[in-house]
């Protein structure tokens, strides 16, 4: 059978399972050969301890034997010989066993053990343990070390003592592993220097590859100095310290930095112990912030504040400075203890101030650049390093409130006029306004009382609305002369910011600067014609455009309003007025000075009963004039037809009094 399925492979399968069975053969006889060095080893020492061989001890016994006469053999004690013929099943067993067991080690698993390489092939290495069989690893694991040869000591760690086919299985790269993760944390907790080799770079820093483990370096333990190019470091062998370890998810923080900054403390100490106030030194410059610039000092860091960096105005340093640009400094200030050193680089220059014309004074107009805009004001720069204050209240002549922006912005060319100027203090204030003609100096002939403007809304109140005729001319309509007609409870009601409005002036307060106008004056006063419309007793439809607790607000033809109480708006079924519904409303009150109207609706249904009330009453009072005439006849003649009238009559009065009852 066997025969049969040799013939049917093929050649190369063939080939392979030879060479497969030549593979294990040798490795069989490398390890049986290993076993007989060490037991041959184990039988000298024992034979030089006990000054015997075994061999020398069976030939005296067989001599022996062969020795003594023959006719001992009848009283030979079987009882001794079963007693002592053990053979290898006594002592010597146990010695022989014992021997044997000494040339194996003691391996468990999960263990890192040295081994020693034995045997190599393309796709495995057999490693020599000191146990009863050899163990194998993958190829693969050493591909680092491609000049592993037989007889090299590694690392191995023991998966398996015995595996399907009992052979044992190693790992090379888990002995690595563990025994890494050991090194690196004695590595941190002696302090210790190790080498490493930055493999790539990653989100933050780089990683770099620890005995085996990635570890992680952070872009700002790379170097003291800020680092631009982080590509450079990529396949640097480098030496770091270990700063920190995750041991729940096995992850480990090293630093360059850590290594370099000891010996420039002590630098910077001699440096600042060397420093003094108004000193000048060549610096380099190390980074640029949007606050100031750190000057490289030659191992202590100073920095620049923006504000230190030019007698003039600039938005970023990097208008004045450029990375890695040499530059003289001065020593504004510095801290021993928190090792800040602050620097200048404007003060190696004369302060533009004492450059300043000294020709110049108060009234002077003068031209500058906005460099700084507020809600108080603008600052105008009319030389390197000099500024003025234009505040908002000197930039036009208008007295309302208005806020910088709407005047000027940052870049603006302006001329202004110079208000005060400081040159101990370095202040100066400048003005706009004063360059145009003040117009209220002609607001009695160009805005007097009766004229007639256009006007623009610039603010609210409560109690009336103010306007802008021109630039510095400001005025207030109040309230009540918004409208002849209707009552306006906040002038929003009526107008909007920044509309036009038509305005006739009322009263010029030339000391405050104020105009009093008004909008409603534009026409004739309505009442006098509503004074003959709605006079008293008088009915009109109107509808209900408001309700409130005290009553309501009508709505009147020709946009005029008036007033009912409560009880004025219940109709004659007895229900009240509802907002939106139109009826008619009687005058009952009208009042011209104050401009108020009282109406009722109750009064119109009233009146009418009253007035149908008062005719029936006028009626009966003519009958019964006449039935008493008639009676004053019949007592002067009666007959019975006059009798008989009378009754007639007197059941007519009566079924008429019924009826009204």
């Amino acid at each position: 059978m066997t025969e049969e399925k040799k013939e049917n492979l093929e050649p190369k399968e063939e080939l392979e399972q030879q060479d497969a069975a030549q593979d294990v053969q040798r490795e069989h006889e490398v390890v049986s050969e290993k076993v007989s060095e060490k037991e041959e080893d184990k039988a000298e020492e024992l034979v030089e301890k006990e000054g015997v061989s075994s061999l020398a001890t069976e030939e005296e016994e067989a001599t022996e034997v062969a020795e003594e006469p023959a006719a001992e053999s009848e009283e030979f004690d079987w009882a001794a010989l079963e007693a002592d013929d053990e053979g290898f099943a006594g002592k010597k067993n146990t010695e022989l066993v014992d021997l044997y067991d000494n040339t194996l080690n003691t391996v468990q698993e999960k263990e890192v053990l040295e081994g020693t390489v034995i045997s190599m092939n393309k796709r495995e290495v057999v490693v020599d343990i000191g146990y009863k069989s050899d163990g194998i690893v993958s190829l693969n694991e050493f591909r680092y070390n491609p000049e592993l040869k037989v007889g090299d000591t590694v690392e191995v760690y023991v998966e398996s003592l015995e595996d399907k086919k009992g052979q044992m299985i190693l790992s090379h790269k888990k002995a690595r592993a563990v025994r890494s993760w050991d090194r690196v944390n004695d590595a941190l907790d002696k302090d210790e220097i190790i080498k490493g080799y930055i493999k790539c770079r990653t989100k933050g820093g780089m990683i770099v590859d620890v005995f085996g483990i990635e570890a992680f370096l952070p872009g700002s333990q790379i170097d003291v100095k800020p680092i631009r190019d982080y590509d450079m470091y990529v396949g640097k062998n480098m030496e770091f310290k270990v700063v920190k370890i995750n041991q729940e998810f096995r992850n480990v923080v090293v630093s360059h930095k850590a290594l370099i900054e000891a010996e420039l403390e002590q630098q910077k100490k001699e440096i600042i112990s060397k420093l003094e106030k108004g000193q000048v030194l060549e610096g380099t410059v190390k980074n640029v912030t949007s606050y100031g610039v750190f000057i490289d000092l030659g191992g202590v860091d100073g920095l620049i504040h923006i504000t230190d960096l030019s007698w003039g105005r600039i938005s970023h340093p990097n208008e004045i400075v450029e990375l890695d640009q040499k530059l003289n400094v001065v020593i504004l200030d510095f801290d021993d203890d928190k090792k800040r050193i602050a620097l200048g680089l404007k003060q190696l220059t004369p302060h533009p101030w004492d450059n300043l014309d000294t020709e110049l004074k108060v009234g002077d107009s003068v031209k500058g650049k906005v460099v700084v805009m507020a809600d108080y004001g603008a600052f105008v720069e009319i030389a390197p390093g000099v500024e003025g204050l234009i505040h908002v209240s000197e930039m036009s002549w208008s007295q309302h409130l208005r806020s910088a922006q709407d005047f000027l912005k940052v870049g603006d060319e302006v001329e202004a006029q110079i208000l005060t100027l400081d040159r101990d203090e370095r202040k100066m204030s400048l003005g706009i306004k004063q360059l145009k003609k003040d117009p209220w100096q002609e607001i009695d002939t160009k805005f007097g009382i009766g004229t007639k403007h256009s006007a623009t809304v610039r603010n609210f109140t409560n109690f009336g609305v103010f306007v802008e005729i021109e630039e510095g001319v400001d005025g207030l309509i109040h309230i009540s002369d918004l409208s002849w007609t209707k009552k306006i409870k906040h002038p929003s009601e009526f107008t909007s910011i920044g509309a036009q409005v038509e305005v006739v002036v009322l009263d010029i307060d030339k000391d405050n600067r104020r105009l009093s106008l008004g909008h409603k004056q534009l026409e004739e006063n309505p009442w006098d014609v509503f004074e003959t419309i709605f006079s008293v007793d008088s009915i009109h439809e109107g509808t209900v455009v408001e309700l409130f607790d005290k009553g309501a607000t009508i709505a009147l033809p020709y946009g005029v309003e008036g007033f009912a109480t409560p009880r004025h708006l219940v109709k004659e079924d007895g229900s009240k007025a509802s907002l939106e519904e139109k009826m008619d409303f009687k005058v009952i009150e009208f009042s011209k000075a104050a401009k108020r109207i009282i109406l009722s609706h109750s009064r119109v249904f009233e009146d009418e009963k009253r007035s149908e009330e008062t005719a029936k009453k006028k009626t009966q009072s003519k009958q019964t004039a006449k039935a008493m005439k008639t009676v004053k006849d019949s007592q002067e003649k009666t007959t019975l037809g006059d009798i008989s009238e009378l009754a007639a009559l007197k059941s007519q009065m009566e079924a008429e009094e019924n009826k009204e009852k």
